[in-house]
């Protein structure tokens, strides 16, 4: 039939039904994208679609898939009571106030239990100050309570985590969405920055700090955590984060904006190549007490390639250089300890293989000076100190059994790394000191820019803030330029086929729109090998691949 004006007819428009409820008040039309619709993501409220099963199908042949959660028939019924009691399965982490927690869909509480059951397991076993992030997590969840942003860092970590071990892109994606309305919401804190969301604004910092992948997201968020922290003192007593204030606020200063990055000479060369072998030696020696120890030896010998990786590539010149180089290091110190630590707690073999991850990160500063100490060393200072203070109490109360009397020989890196590094940080702070009395700092609160803009074009366009989706750590070809093919997965970790084949590549994450794009791909092998079973209730076992 003809249209008015003797052309085709226009096309009738077709109503859909299925769209979200939101978007049904608003008198707004859904686009119907699973998890959460795009309106609402641009609102930033929560879409009903979080709260169904699975997604009403689109008017196509194929509906979208679910993120993978690790559900077990035990997470699945602990999840439901939580949804109809309101009670925190987790009483000992004393999260006070608690969240609205009826308020929350059943993916979202899936995700926050994940969190919480690892945490809930340090802490049972006395071990949370022996991990990076573990004993900070009720802390965030009491902030997360009145600052929904903080909740969706914490939902984005969540998820990326479990993204890296069930490898899969629909939780990735779910990690960008939570990634996303967090620091939306950061920046609007940022804007109204008081006395009041002072601890908000820095928990939700942190969080996306950890997740970050993209050199200048990282160093941006990191600056903004420092000017933050600095702008906490006259009130850092009311904090609940007053300890980490105190100890964060005896570091200097560091810019990262260098954009030359540190010429390595030939003297800085041979001195990095010291420290290089003083690490491998450490570690060759630590491999003959392992033998009995599948998991911890594995490890280990993850560990020693790296290092022996870093001695057969070239020095980073940049500071994205040094960022991608220190990546798989700084990824293991979030990961490592809780997969231990769950299957074999306080084992003192567990203690000593750890010492040598954080002792290796302290060690390796001096190499990354335009990244070293914010990005490793400062995470891995605190669990070392820990691990040194509970072997020196074992040594003293405890008749020497074999594993303790290994433990005490093999100490001797770690803890004089230790002390290394303590007079470093003591050396630089008394020369910033200095510097200050000449010169007042210019870093007040009004410079807490943190370019939000670039980092959320960044999820737009589809890059990792996630450990989960890590840059390949090291550049292995020669002159620093190389090709490879760009990996959809963001370096998912591939199957156990591909595991020491030496021959699996991967390219960097797609970064900020800010950055500059890199002259060179890195490769990276692919490590697998089958975790320990055996971890406690809630807490997912992670499958044969982790890298």
């Amino acid at each position: 039939m003809a249209g008015p004006g003797g052309g085709p007819s226009r096309r009738s428009h077709t109503k859909s039904r299925k769209g979200c409820k939101t978007c049904k008040k608003r008198h707004i039309r859904c686009d119907e994208t699973f998890p959460q619709c795009r309106n609402c993501t641009k609102h930033q409220v929560r879409c009903d679609y979080m709260d169904s099963p699975t997604a009403a199908a689109p008017e196509s042949p194929k509906s979208p898939q679910q993120p993978n959660l690790l559900w077990t028939p035990e997470i699945e019924a602990t999840v439901e009571l939580w949804r109809q009691t309101g009670d925190f399965p987790f009483p000992e982490l004393r999260v006070y106030p608690q969240p609205q927690w009826r308020a929350y869909s059943k993916t979202e509480l899936r995700l926050i239990h994940h969190l919480s059951s690892i945490s809930n397991e340090m802490f049972r076993s006395r071990t949370s100050k022996l991990t990076v992030w573990t004993d900070l997590m009720p802390k965030f969840l009491s902030v997360a309570s009145s600052h929904p942003f903080v909740m969706h860092s914490i939902l984005a970590f969540s998820a990326s985590h479990l993204a890296w071990i069930s490898q899969s892109t629909e939780t990735r994606n779910l990690a960008f969405h939570h990634g996303g309305v967090a620091l939306k919401g950061l920046h609007e804190g940022i804007a109204n920055f008081s006395r009041a969301n002072s601890d908000a604004v820095l928990a939700s910092s942190l969080l996306l700090a950890w997740q970050a992948t993209d050199w200048r997201g990282w160093a941006s968020l990191v600056t903004g955590t420092k000017t933050v922290i600095n702008a906490m003192q006259p009130w850092r007593h009311e904090s609940l984060f007053s300890e980490y204030i105190a100890e964060q606020g005896a570091i200097p200063y560091q810019s990262f904006m260098n954009p030359t990055g540190s010429l390595v000479t030939q003297e800085a060369r041979r001195e990095h190549l010291g420290i290089i072998q003083l690490i491998h030696s450490s570690l060759q020696r630590l491999q003959p007490y392992l033998v009995r120890h599948d998991q911890e030896g594995k490890w280990v010998d993850q560990l020693k390639g790296y290092i022996e990786r870093l001695r057969a590539s070239s020095s980073p010149q940049t500071a994205e250089e040094q960022f991608s180089q220190l990546y798989a290091l700084r990824k293991w110190l979030f990961w490592v300890p809780i997969s231990l630590l769950a299957a074999r707690r306080g084992d003192v073999t567990v203690l000593l293989v750890l010492a040598h991850f954080y002792a290796t990160a302290l060690a390796l500063e001096p190499m990354f000076p335009d990244v070293g100490p914010a990005f490793c060393a400062n995470l891995a200072l605190s669990p070392l100190e820990e691990i040194i203070r509970i072997i020196s109490t074992l040594q003293s109360t405890q008749s020497y059994s074999q594993p303790t009397q290994a433990a005490v020989l093999m100490m001797d890196f770690p803890r004089d790394t230790a002390s290394s590094y303590q007079s470093r940080r003591e050396w630089a702070r008394q020369q910033a000191e200095e510097i200050e009395s000449v010169q007042q700092s210019p870093y007040g609160l009004d410079t807490l820019n943190i370019d939000l803009e670039n980092q959320i074009a960044q999820y737009s366009y589809g890059a990792s803030l996630s450990p989960a989706f890590a840059p390949s750590p090291l550049n292995f070809v020669p002159g620093g330029i190389g090709s490879g093919q760009t990996s959809p997965y963001l370096e998912v970790p591939r199957t156990a086929v591909d595991g020491f084949s030496g021959g699996s590549s991967y390219a960097s994450p797609l970064g900020s729109p800010a950055a500059p794009a890199l002259s060179y791909v890195q490769e990276e092998n692919v490590f697998s090998f089958g975790m320990p079973m055996g971890y406690p209730s809630g807490f997912v076992a992670t499958p044969v691949v982790w890298t």
